[in-house]
């Protein structure tokens, strides 16, 4: 019976696990091909995820602008998805790849 148990909760674990590493951000073909010019800040966060940092957010002409910084690391390097709203719109996305540094011992 106490071996049911264990089981058990290794097993919720394990889903717990699991479940937690699938909420990581991975931009597919898939997402960004579903991605519009002009659709809103919550279209946008419905097809990519929650996990994003507003990185910039400014009043310019009476125009709100913000940036959303989605991350993906990868074993070449960090990259990071900017996305630019104005007035609740996206106007334009890019990604910036930052280089994986390795330290050489002399």
């Amino acid at each position: 019976m106490k071996r049911n148990w264990i089981i058990c909760i290794l097993f919720v674990l394990a889903t717990i696990v699991l479940s937690a590493c699938g909420s990581l951000l991975y931009m597919t073909g898939d997402k960004m091909d579903k991605l519009e010019l002009g659709m809103s800040k919550e279209q946008v966060t419905t097809i990519l995820g929650k996990n994003y940092t507003i990185t910039e957010k400014r009043m310019e002409d009476d125009v709100l602008i913000e940036i959303l910084s989605y991350r993906e690391t990868h074993t070449n390097g960090d990259e990071f998805y900017l996305f630019e709203f104005k007035n609740n719109k996206l106007e334009k996305w890019y990604r910036e790849l930052l280089p994986n540094y390795k330290m050489i011992k002399e």
